[in-house]
């Protein structure tokens, strides 16, 4: 049996009715065999390309972008994603909108959606706005569905809002799968999500709080790390406590690095903005002080620079399963002597991983694919086969 046989057999065996029609916000709003369908549809099309057969299932229409923060690695992820899948992506700049004349949320999702197939937002600078944000644009399009405005209704992919960051956390699970060799493979597995030191401010909260809410799934040993005053997010730390509950895994905090380092297999320093500040700079914005979001922000930094000492440094990666715990991270990292004087990692021990961390990266371009073709493909099995059978050259050799 081939790779491609075994990936399609294992597929078959999922309930994937769920995801037919639907977004795809929160990881956790998605069952373990949907989880495990995004994984096994992604390696079913890195599998197809991998062999030069074209994995177009669309002749025409749109992916719509729209970043309201800046991205290079997911924006091109859900670029590849759309053109893997045979869509064209037109990028939504807000600036050079009727967005900036006021237009309303609901029309805004309508107008760009005529002829769309999936609309990516990453939303994430707010607290209680990005995930809101989408849950509206998501509604306006059923809305115009069901009203016979629209043909079809997009797909609507989170690539990042102020709770989670599906696609990255996604990728980094597929990573994990790949490197341990099977889901299964995850179970005791001990994952240290730890803060790490930035000169810079306001990093958002949704790639720890999106690790500690997937990964708890899997029955691993998640531990979070950060210094006092850096918490997350109350609910989803609760929700990541349920989660170690339910699947016979482990879920703790710490306010000490090298704890967090001791024995694991996995860890993953990065820095974000304490939760209690992200909630006030919200408040500042919408109540339009500048002066108030300038304040905090240089209060936070000297907040940072209290926490110089969190870095992942040679000594600490020593205190992993064996001194070979895997290091990931989102990237870009702030490397000390690089790209900073001082930051997240020091820059032996982001040289030592380039590789895995490049590696890890590749994966989300076929998870945000494997969302899109779940979400519009009724009978991913049937489609894959049908896909393989035609044998469509992608690339003329």
């Amino acid at each position: 049996m081939s790779k491609f046989e075994e990936i399609l057999k294992e597929l078959g065996t999922l309930d994937l009715r769920g995801m037919y029609g639907q977004d795809f916000l929160l990881t956790w709003d998605k069952s373990m065999q949907e989880l495990g369908g995004v994984f096994a549809v992604a390696d079913a099309l890195r599998n197809l390309r991998e062999r030069n057969i074209s994995t177009r299932i669309f002749d025409s229409g749109l992916g719509v972008s729209l970043f309201r923060d800046n991205s290079t690695r997911t924006r091109f992820s859900f670029a590849s994603a759309c053109n893997l899948l045979g869509l064209e992506v037109q990028d939504l700049d807000e600036g050079k909108s009727q967005i900036a004349h006021g237009e309303t949320v609901r029309e805004t999702a309508n107008m760009i959606s005529f002829m769309a197939d999936v609309i990516g937002i990453r939303d994430d600078m707010y607290i209680g706005r990005g995930h809101a944000y989408m849950q509206e644009v998501s509604d306006a399009v059923a809305r115009g569905k069901a009203d016979g405005v629209l043909e079809q209704r997009p797909t609507l992919v989170n690539l990042q809002c102020d709770i989670d960051h599906p696609t990255q956390c996604m990728a980094d699970a597929l990573h994990l799968v790949h490197h341990f060799g099977g889901v299964d493979k995850l179970r005791g597995k001990r994952i240290a999500m730890t803060w790490a030191y930035s000169p810079s401010y306001g990093k958002p909260l949704s790639v720890p709080q999106g690790v500690v809410g997937l990964m708890t799934r899997f029955g691993m040993d998640v531990v979070l790390a950060h210094p006092e005053g850096y918490e997350i997010m109350p609910e989803v730390a609760e929700l990541a406590r349920r989660n170690a509950e339910q699947s016979g895994g482990r879920f703790s905090v710490v306010n000490d690095m090298d704890a967090a380092f001791e024995g694991a297999d996995i860890v993953y320093p990065k820095s974000w903005a304490p939760f209690a500040a992200m909630e006030e700079r919200t408040g500042f914005y919408g109540a339009g002080d500048s002066a108030g979001i300038a304040a905090l922000e240089q209060e936070l930094l000297a907040q940072n620079a209290r926490h110089t000492d969190w870095e992942c440094t040679e000594q600490r990666m020593a205190r992993t399963n064996g001194g070979r715990g895997l290091y990931l991270h989102c990237l870009p990292a702030d490397i000390s002597g690089v790209s900073c004087n001082q930051g997240e990692v020091a820059a032996s021990v982001f040289d030592r991983y380039r590789t895995p961390l490049y590696r890890e990266a590749s994966f989300k371009p076929y998870v945000i694919a494997a969302m899109i073709f779940l979400a519009q493909v009724e009978n991913p099995v049937e489609m894959l086969k049908s896909l393989e059978r035609e044998g469509k050259s992608r690339k003329k050799r």
